[in-house]
């Protein structure tokens, strides 16, 4: 099955007031991070969808071997950025996996269960000790439907509107912490400390 991994990393930070895909985590930029674990997945081509401060992303973070999607609506919410990175995707691709640029505590072995077990569903998702979370899975006979996604929780909608089949795949722990304020980024580097993250 050929796969296209989708990284989210084109929000505008207006909650935390500075560039969260540039905040410092072990030694390099946040989205370097969550960029690491994506190349590691095996995925047949691997996306990052940019908008807020994408010059500065472009120029601090190794962007080597993904295809960079500008997302210029990105202040309407991540269903802009999906909706873009749609338009990009191998038109031999199976399915895709949504990965949020901020979340950098995501597993490889997740990802790889994740598509492992959806086999033909439309939707997969994890299911985490406390609640859903990502990566999400959609299947290629999703994306006329993502491509039509408005907001900032279009994709969580489409995921409960009961219109389609909805995998769930369970993964031991908490969902990975991402980063929308200053305490999320001190929870997340305090779990970092602590062997969590």
């Amino acid at each position: 099955m050929s796969v296209t991994g989708v990284v989210l990393a084109a929000g505008g930070s207006s909650r935390l007031g500075s560039p969260k895909q540039l905040l410092p985590y072990r030694g390099a930029p946040l989205l370097s991070a969550t960029l690491a674990t994506a190349r590691r997945c095996g995925f047949g081509q691997l996306l990052v969808a940019l908008g807020g401060a994408a010059e500065q992303v472009v120029a601090e973070v190794d962007l080597t071997g993904l295809d960079v999607v500008r997302n210029p609506d990105f202040g309407t919410g991540c269903g802009s950025s999906i909706r873009t990175a749609i338009t990009a995707v191998d038109p031999g691709t199976d399915g895709i996996v949504l990965l949020l640029g901020d979340q950098p505590g995501v597993r490889v072995e997740t990802v790889r269960r994740l598509v492992d077990t959806v086999g033909t569903a439309p939707i997969g998702i994890c299911r985490y000790d406390d609640g859903l979370g990502h990566p999400f899975w959609f299947a290629r006979s999703m994306f006329a439907e993502l491509a039509t996604l408005h907001g900032d929780k279009a994709v969580w909608k489409l995921l409960h509107s009961g219109r389609y089949r909805v995998v769930e795949v369970p993964v031991a722990g908490p969902v990975p912490i991402d980063v929308d304020t200053v305490d999320d980024y001190r929870a997340l580097l305090a779990a970092d400390a602590g062997g969590g993250g």
